[in-house]
């Protein structure tokens, strides 16, 4: 495995390859959730190409930056035992300039749920997600769908900006008793990691639910809410591809959302149906 810490340095590397590319962004402090994005791209590429980068410019004021775990010899060895190429692992300065061009977010889409809880979030993402992309000019790029109003985004970018890139999403990886995989979980007591799994029990019951016929969205986000409580639950919400809201589930075209505290601790989940 090449590490490479410049953007130059890693067009260098890639500049001799004329075969497909499998990109895998990340933040760090990676989990079975990242290995499996990292193994699909290992098996649909000729190159793997991991970046580890926690980019400041998509956390506010007052969130986690400077607690986000990092765990760098780790991470380093997660990659390559997955079989990864080329780990790019820039720092702030080889990311960012004085005075840039940014990508802003689209009005409505880029500004609820996690735009509403967190604003100007995702012009951070996709500000940095461009960069990356510009830089690996991958075949394929790898995102989970646990992040799905992330992932709706990053690919109504690369379509609003004609950017040749398969974006290809990939299932949430869950712990055996359901709780979604995130570098966040670090943070979690004992007691408040049991307390977590309120959020896929919710999820869970939306599904059962639906399965049940029920399909009206305000009867199933009531009986959410209630597995949620004690939470401080931000959202629950059920919305199409689009993240258009939904007075009822459509098969095929729904997605149900969650996020919630639990403690400190600040989590999201989803459900595709």
């Amino acid at each position: 495995m090449i590490i490479a810490r410049s953007a130059s340095e890693l067009r260098e590397l890639l500049d001799t390859k004329t075969l497909s590319v499998g990109f895998v962004p990340t933040m760090g402090a990676l989990h079975i959730g990242h290995r499996s994005l990292i193994e699909t791209a290992r098996k649909e590429n000729d190159i793997v190409v991991v970046s580890i980068f926690v980019n400041p410019t998509q956390f506010l004021a007052g969130e986690d930056l400077s607690k986000y775990p990092r765990r760098e010899e780790a991470d380093f060895k997660i990659c390559e035992l997955s079989g990864v190429d080329i780990l790019f692992y820039p720092d702030v300065s080889a990311m960012y300039g004085a005075d840039e061009v940014r990508i802003t977010a689209p009005d409505v889409r880029g500004f609820i749920l996690e735009g509403s809880s967190r604003p100007g979030h995702f012009d951070g993402v996709l500000t940095v997600v461009m960069k990356l992309l510009n830089i690996v000019r991958p075949s394929r790029a790898y995102f989970g769908k646990k992040d799905a109003q992330q992932l709706a985004l990053i690919t109504q970018m690369c379509e609003n900006f004609f950017m040749n890139i398969e974006i290809i999403p990939m299932e949430t990886v869950r712990e055996n008793d359901g709780l979604a995989l995130s570098s966040r979980n670090v943070y979690l007591s004992s007691l408040e990691r049991q307390e977590a799994l309120k959020l896929s029990s919710a999820l869970k019951r939306a599904t059962e639910m639906l399965m049940q016929g029920n399909t009206k969205s305000s009867e199933i986000k009531a009986s959410m809410e209630h597995i949620l409580v004690p939470l401080n639950v931000e959202y629950v919400a059920i919305v199409n591809r689009k993240f258009e809201a939904l007075d009822e589930i459509v098969i095929g075209n729904t997605i149900v959302l969650v996020a919630a505290r639990v403690g400190m601790t600040r989590l999201i989940d989803n459900v595709w149906l």
